[in-house]
């Protein structure tokens, strides 16, 4: 209620008219994308005090520059929103980004076979090798994944990790061993190591991600140090892509513990994305006693304009988080969850990928909503890439958000596979869901299971093209450019509670925002994906400066 209250108040004090303001800084001569409900294109923006004071002509603007105000020609560039990620595991990702190697967007094999090569060299001898995801074979020329030999022979006397998504992992002997892996039980639950023809382990796991996660925690962790400048360092390359914001849906391995490198940037003012998180149940068995204590001293947007706390998720309870059918003591322990959600005001993200069972979520939805009316709450629905009309219509009947991540980017053969060519084209059923009026979020799910770069997710979104080129969606659901672009700006500050504040470039809202290296609306399709950020802003402060505009950037803090 507190940060209504201001935000009110700071609207209100934004009503004065712009001529009785001065600008600290006029971005001009460029193609302002406002995102506002007329989808209006303007000349230039005015910014004043952290927000955006005023959009218009760049003449109508630089006049309200002040004596020392900041002039940034765009050279006809183009400017949009700050980008928000819905849903992501940003703050989990950045814990480790410093020390990890990163395959995202390797384009073949051999290339990310040196990566391994370089790190065995450069690292401390013995030191762990880790690609915690993020990549498929699917992106490599070779189409393939690593053998245990190519692994072995690349770092021979180091202990090396590699995940595939949620549902394969290769270890190399030292890690095996160093991790005691020997028997199937040592994967648990669920887990099996793959054998040779001598019935002896490779190293190669298929498990899903209850049990990688397991596996993961049990590697080991950068010095808290170090986790501070790697999160420092992955907002950064945030920045550097446009986004000014995340949605951070917790996720598997993230423990209280885990949040005091975001807690130290944020008391430091370094945070340079604003963070809406969600706290999940950090163990199965217990999560309700566990949440209703995690969040005894949070009520729901606890916190600042830069972190905030955003409610329960996206795990409520373990055992609607997998893909299978969830059992009736579940769907009694998730009703119980719910309501208690509900009753404390809170908004939720929660998991949920078949559209087979997602009318169990559905019907405990609804018996909540008898008590409780949850269509304020901005409770989310993420994946769900099947979703059939009559679901989504019931989705929309309830309130509800569907966050649509690009998760078929990496795994739309799949789909297309089970499902057949036929059925897939119309899947996700994005246009469909607009036309009925649900807000429809965009994000990445990244890092584990997909990259973190919002412009291959919009991309995606616009030509249904895999990473391994395959065209799986059809041209009917494909979203309009205005469409996701509010998807990723609009909407998703919606879910993160902050729409009043953000999300468009309006007199009163704040000033985070992104100019483009090309322009989103008009480059072709398959140019999408390469397009970064050449200047961002968050509140007014430029947070990351690519050439032309490098001089603009702070010096870096020491």
């Amino acid at each position: 209620m507190r940060r209504v209250a201001i935000a009110t108040l700071l609207a209100s004090l934004w009503l004065t008219p712009a001529s009785a303001q001065t600008a600290d800084t006029v971005l001009f001569n460029g193609k302002i994308v406002t995102v506002d409900r007329d989808f209006s294109i303007r000349e230039a923006v005015a910014v004043s005090n952290g927000r955006v004071l005023a959009t218009g002509t760049s003449a109508a603007m630089r006049k309200l520059a002040g004596e020392h105000a900041r002039l940034i020609d765009l050279g006809g560039r183009t400017v949009i929103p700050g980008l928000t990620d819905g849903h992501i595991h940003g703050i989990r990702a950045a814990l480790t980004f410093g020390t990890e190697v990163n395959w995202i967007g390797v384009p073949t094999l051999k290339e990310a076979l040196d990566k391994i090569r370089d790190a065995a060299k450069t690292q401390a001898a013995g030191s762990w090798i880790i690609v915690a995801g993020g990549w498929t074979e699917e992106q490599f020329a070779e189409k393939r994944r690593p053998t245990p030999k190519e692994i072995f022979d690349a770092a021979p006397n180091n202990p090396v990790y590699i995940q595939h998504l949620y549902d394969w992992a290769l270890l190399s002997p030292r890690a095996m061993e160093m991790l005691n892996i020997h028997e199937d039980a040592d994967v648990a639950p669920g887990g099996k190591l793959v054998r040779d023809a001598d019935n002896k382990p490779t190293g190669e796991l298929e498990a899903g991600g209850n049990a990688l996660g397991k596996i993961f925690d049990k590697l080991p962790r950068p010095t808290a140090e170090q986790q501070v400048e790697s999160s420092r360092k992955f907002f950064r390359e945030m920045n550097s892509l446009g986004i000014t914001g995340i949605v951070d849906g917790g996720g598997v391995s993230m423990y209280p513990a885990n949040y005091q490198a975001l807690f130290k940037l944020w008391h430091d003012k370094a945070l340079t994305v604003r963070v809406a998180y969600h706290l999940c149940a950090p163990k199965p068995g217990g999560e309700i006693a566990d949440l209703q204590t995690l969040t005894s001293l949070l009520p729901q947007n606890f916190g600042d304009d830069m972190l905030h706390f955003n409610g329960p998720g996206e795990i409520l309870i373990w055992a609607d988080w997998t893909d299978g059918d969830i059992t009736s003591d579940g769907k009694e322990k998730l009703s119980e969850m719910l309501r208690w959600a509900a009753s404390k005001g809170y908004s939720i993200q929660i998991h949920w990928n078949p559209d087979r069972t997602v009318h169990e979520l559905l019907d405990v939805v609804a018996n909540v909503n008898k008590d409780y009316s949850v269509r304020d709450l901005r409770w989310s629905v993420l994946h769900l890439y099947n979703a059939s009309e009559e679901n989504l219509k019931r989705m929309q009947a309830l309130g509800l958000i569907w966050g649509v991540q690009d998760g078929l980017y990496f795994g739309g053969e799949r789909l297309q596979k089970d499902v057949g060519s036929d059925a897939a084209k119309q899947l996700p059923r994005i246009v469909t869901a607009l036309k009925m009026g649900i807000v429809v979020t965009a994000g990445t799910d990244a890092h584990r299971v997909s990259s973190y770069n919002p412009f291959v997710s919009l991309q995606w979104y616009f030509d249904g093209t895999t990473i391994g080129g395959v065209k799986t969606r059809g041209e009917a659901e494909a979203p309009s450019r205005r469409q996701a672009l509010e998807m990723y700006t609009r909407n998703t500050a919606y879910a993160a509670n902050d729409d009043d504040k953000r999300g468009t470039l309006e007199a009163g809202k704040f000033a985070d925002l992104a100019v483009l290296s090309a322009d989103y609306l008009t480059a072709p399709v398959k140019e999408i994906g390469k397009i970064k950020s050449l200047l961002t802003m968050v509140g007014g402060n430029v947070v990351y400066a690519a050439a032309p505009f490098a001089s603009a950037e702070p010096p870096k803090p020491r």
